[in-house]
């Protein structure tokens, strides 16, 4: 058989491993929007497909006999894509995501948005240093709301618009430390994020906790695929399963 991995995450890049070890021939894919993506080991495949029927001609070049979509928890726009083009050829489609924040305790008193419009307007109420960790796609929508504030903005790789001036850019990448997100926001007065889940981005919500700061959490939208997992094991067993004997 041969596994599609939709991935770009670290359970993708964690369940690569899993199918190596377990003998099972599968590809990665990358959408390449990262400049220096973390690799998998395995096969890579990187850039888009070209929608549902790039990903049907994809499928049907190569033979994929399952796909493993494992993609951040907001690229619906390519799981999406996935449950369309594997609907259409019958081939078994397994989302893999990690659980979000919505469950651990103290998330009621968040303020959960859903969407970064409502997110900016929002923080536009709340602070005058926010710190914003939306990803460098997102920005944008912050832009107006929040250009008379000296924001602190995070992001992998070096955002394509203009910015305020007051606003103030930090390229880095998680995982993130307890003690290293303390001193970072000392002077923030509202977190603006996604419900990424997980654990390499969790410091900072701790640090809002501690310091009483409001936090505003984009929601994520419902997960559309019909098998559903949660741990990047769970994943390797239900390849295996379909594995030939």
């Amino acid at each position: 058989m041969t596994v599609l991995v939709l991935g770009g995450t670290s359970e993708a890049r964690d369940l690569a491993v899993m199918l190596q070890e377990a003998r099972v021939r599968f590809v990665s894919s990358l959408a390449g929007r990262v400049a220096q993506p973390r690799l998998p080991v395995g096969a890579v495949q990187i850039g888009g497909f070209g929608g549902v029927s790039g990903l049907r001609s994809y499928l049907m070049e190569l033979r994929v006999t399952a796909v493993v979509d494992a993609t951040h928890p907001f690229a619906r726009g390519m799981s999406a894509n996935a449950l369309a083009a594997c609907t259409a050829d019958g081939v078994p489609l397994l989302r893999l995501e990690r659980p979000g924040w919505s469950g651990v305790p103290g998330a009621e008193r968040w303020h959960w948005v859903d969407g970064h419009d409502e997110a900016a307007a929002l923080t536009a109420t709340l602070g005058s240093r926010p710190f914003l960790t939306v990803g460098r796609q997102s920005l944008g929508r912050f832009v107006e709301p929040l250009a008379d504030r000296a924001a602190l903005v995070r992001v992998v790789d070096e955002p394509d618009i203009v910015l305020p001036d007051l606003w103030t850019v930090l390229r880095s990448r998680g995982p993130y430390g307890l003690e290293s997100e303390r001193a970072l926001m000392a002077g923030v007065d509202v977190l603006v994020t996604k419900d990424s889940g997980g654990s390499h981005t969790w410091s900072k919500m701790q640090v809002a906790d501690e310091r009483d700061i409001p936090v505003v959490v984009v929601r994520r939208t419902a997960v559309t695929a019909s098998e559903v997992v949660s741990d990047p094991a769970s994943a390797c067993a239900w390849v295996v399963a379909r594995s030939p004997r």
